[in-house]
């Protein structure tokens, strides 16, 4: 069964987005219910995502294990499965770990670009790693079944999630620093640890991660993706397009300063250009995800290799990662390592 699987999208939700993933035959989007957003203020977030699965229960639903995606397939709609982009949501308290897993968070971000209670963020001069509290929630992360999330963690914070999480983690939407040196982009270092641990990097669509910003080309997108295979194994790619559809400028502020700063913080956007840059001509919305397959196929690659990165390596990946840890599955993580 061939699917489709967006890694990453923070959109400004509406009925015509989700006729959008409809049309386009999204099976499943891992999508960012919370940024800065405390425990209480997530929670109002999902009791906003339920009305919108209670008025578009023909479109949309709630996704919580890998089968909610051949579900979704079978009956023509899109699993939507929560995640944060920064740790906030669990305040200081592990046991919240545990709770939001509960309520539906398949995927946490250990940072958002500045230095957490967990680790470093990719835009700290200096990255001191995992801290002792990151240890522990990872591990709890690990036991429940909520993804390990480093992709706006800084490198030496990443390679330590690699190596301590007994899962393995996600980078769900960068691309390789080796292409386009964007702080966001992950090192070849960080990508052959990621693969070697058996983990999943998601290709972001967004500009400021493309060489050429929103001038890139399809043809250079996908040919990255296909060096990229080389590098790491097409199994252990997908797309997170970290698509933004509809967002008014204001919530760019929202994401790069939340509560830490009063000033202004323009984070990979430029001084006189701090909204969101324009997408590529070639992918707008979730109907064009076909164009990205279509250009994978030019790179040379085979169906089946085009099939998983459009969502089939995603959906292993999601069956070996939202339950429980098992005895046998840890076993398989120490031996990979």
């Amino acid at each position: 069964m061939s699917v489709t699987i967006d890694g990453l999208q923070y959109a400004n939700w509406s009925e015509k987005i989700f006729r959008q993933m409809r049309e386009g035959s999204v099976d499943a989007v891992h999508v960012t219910i919370t940024y800065h957003e405390s425990f209480r203020e997530t929670v109002l977030n999902i009791e906003r995502w339920n009305r919108w699965f209670e008025r578009f229960p023909d479109l949309i639903f709630q996704g919580r294990t890998a089968a909610d995606v051949t579900l979704a397939r079978q009956t023509g709609r899109t699993a939507i499965f929560f995640g944060s982009q920064n740790p906030s949501c669990m305040e200081d308290d592990i046991g919240l770990v545990e709770v939001l897993h509960t309520l539906g968070l398949r995927f946490m971000q250990l940072t958002y670009n500045n230095q957490s209670l967990l680790a470093t963020g990719c835009y700290e001069s200096e990255d001191t790693g995992l801290t002792r509290m990151g240890r522990q929630v990872v591990a709890e992360m690990n036991r429940v079944g909520l993804v390990v999330d480093m992709s706006h963690s800084g490198e030496r914070s990443t390679l330590q999630a690699i190596e301590h999480s007994t899962r393995p983690i996600a980078i769900t939407h960068a691309n390789p620093a080796s292409w386009h040196p964007a702080l966001r982009n992950k090192s070849e270092t960080v990508l052959r640890a990621l693969a070697e641990s058996g983990g999943m990097l998601g290709f972001s669509i967004y500009p400021h991660h493309l060489r050429g910003g929103s001038a890139c080309t399809l043809e250079d997108f996908c040919e990255m993706i296909a060096r990229t295979a080389d590098l790491m194994g097409v199994d252990r790619l997908g797309i997170g397009t970290d698509l933004c559809q509809d967002q008014p400028d204001s919530i760019v502020e929202w994401m790069r300063v939340g509560r830490w700063t009063k000033s202004i913080d323009y984070g990979e956007g430029s001084a006189d250009a701090p909204g969101f840059p324009p997408m590529p001509t070639w992918f707008h919305d979730n109907r064009d995800f076909g164009r990205i397959a279509e250009g994978l196929r030019a790179t040379g690659m085979s169906a089946s290799e085009v099939d998983g990165l459009m969502g089939g390596n995603w959906l292993r990946f999601f069956e070996n990662s939202f339950g429980p840890a098992t005895a046998a599955g840890q076993e398989l993580r120490r031996a990979m390592k």
